[in-house]
């Protein structure tokens, strides 16, 4: 027993007192009202609701096990085909690279001979070019071998018969 500074235990001034009897009073009514049944029945439902999703959780994980095997299948059958999609797409390539290559030739082939016939155009050119240049020299030669050996007179008179020929054809 307690006693405190002359207080005696079993007060009602005494606080220790007043709180254990609270307690005791909590506790009766607790046991009263059936609440440790209540919590007992709660937690085994609890356990009970715990225990379903864990088998639930079996069923989910068997079922996803089972589709991983299926999507592993699935995926050697995609890599399966991708590698003869590749094949294919390599043949393809094969295939289009000889047709560029036939084509390229083809385009060279024609390219050398416009590049030829703009050679032999080019030579033709050039050779009237010429000519037509020789032409002009030998005129001008002419004339300056006739305008030395002509006096101004008779230049003269041969310009004007010129002139003369000129109007008659024109009318």
């Amino acid at each position: 027993m307690l006693i405190y500074a002359g207080d005696a235990f079993f007060s009602l001034n005494n606080t220790d007192f007043v709180v254990s009897l609270g307690f005791i009073l909590f506790i009766g009514i607790l046991l009263h009202l059936k609440v440790p049944t209540k919590v007992a029945g709660t937690l085994d439902a609890r356990a009970d609701t715990i225990k379903a999703e864990i088998d639930e959780a079996r069923a989910l994980r068997e079922e996803a096990q089972a589709l991983l095997a299926s999507f592993e299948r699935k995926q050697k059958e995609v890599a399966e085909q991708s590698a003869a999609i590749v094949q294919a797409a390599k043949a393809d390539a094969e295939a289009a690279a000889a047709e560029a290559k036939r084509d390229l030739a083809t385009t060279l082939e024609r390219r050398l001979k416009a590049a030829d016939d703009q050679i032999a155009s080019a030579e033709k050119a050039a050779v009237k070019e010429v000519r037509d240049r020789a032409a002009s020299v030998a005129i001008a030669a002419a004339a300056q071998v006739l305008a030395e050996k002509l006096g101004a007179d008779e230049g003269d008179r041969m310009i004007d018969a010129s002139i003369e020929t000129v109007a008659a054809r024109l009318n």
